[in-house]
């Protein structure tokens, strides 16, 4: 993302960039507030939001898929196993991304977001996961991709063990009009973004 920015400082610009509900990213991209919308389908998710975007002339474009990991703080009493379990993660409380009592349950992103856990905390943003990773030994279940420049190298990314199932694989992707002409900028951002899941 640096060099992205490098490249586009010779003029002037103005760039949002938003961390939000799954409903407001749809929204933003189908009434034009935002250019690229980035999601994540699962096999839980996956028809009723390609619906809704269809719905919203919408199109949804595969970038990477991958397996899931269990994100935890690197000194997490399960850090240091090969990989983690449903079983093994009982104790500890999931983290989730909160997306508003009004929005379907098919919005959630995270895989296994209907599953019944005992302890769940929904929060909105980044800092407050990071910071409940540390404080209450809370673990949430990703992609693995992870940037040690946004969040540190105080945590890390463990294979999780009952994710065997190739239908439990997670598809990132990002979601524009099916009549847009894409900006240059959204175009560079694209290709940045390519780079960096490659990597």
């Amino acid at each position: 993302m640096k060099k992205y920015e490098k490249e586009n400082t010779a003029n002037h610009y103005e760039f949002a960039i938003n961390e939000t509900r799954t409903l407001t990213v749809i929204d933003d991209v189908s009434t034009q507030r935002s250019e690229i919308g980035i999601l994540n389908l699962s096999s839980f998710n996956r028809a009723y939001i390609l619906k809704v975007l269809k719905s919203n002339d919408l199109i949804f474009t595969p970038l990477v898929s991958c397996k899931t990991y269990v994100y935890l703080w690197k000194k997490h009493p399960l850090a240091k196993k090969e990989q983690i379990s449903f079983e093994d993660l009982k104790p500890y409380p999931v983290l989730m991304f909160d997306q508003n009592a009004m929005s379907s349950l098919y919005f959630s992103e995270e895989i296994f977001a209907d599953r019944d856990y005992d302890k769940i905390i929904k929060t909105t943003d980044r800092a407050t996961n990071l910071n409940l990773m540390i404080g209450m030994n809370a673990y949430c279940l990703c992609s693995g991709i992870i940037s040690n420049e946004l969040n540190g190298d105080d945590f890390i990314a463990v294979p999780f063990k009952d994710s065997e199932n190739s239908d439990d694989a997670m598809e990132i992707g990002y979601i524009t009009r099916s009549n847009l002409i894409m900006s240059e900028a959204g175009k560079n951002y694209l290709e940045e973004l390519k780079k960096y899941l490659k990597n």
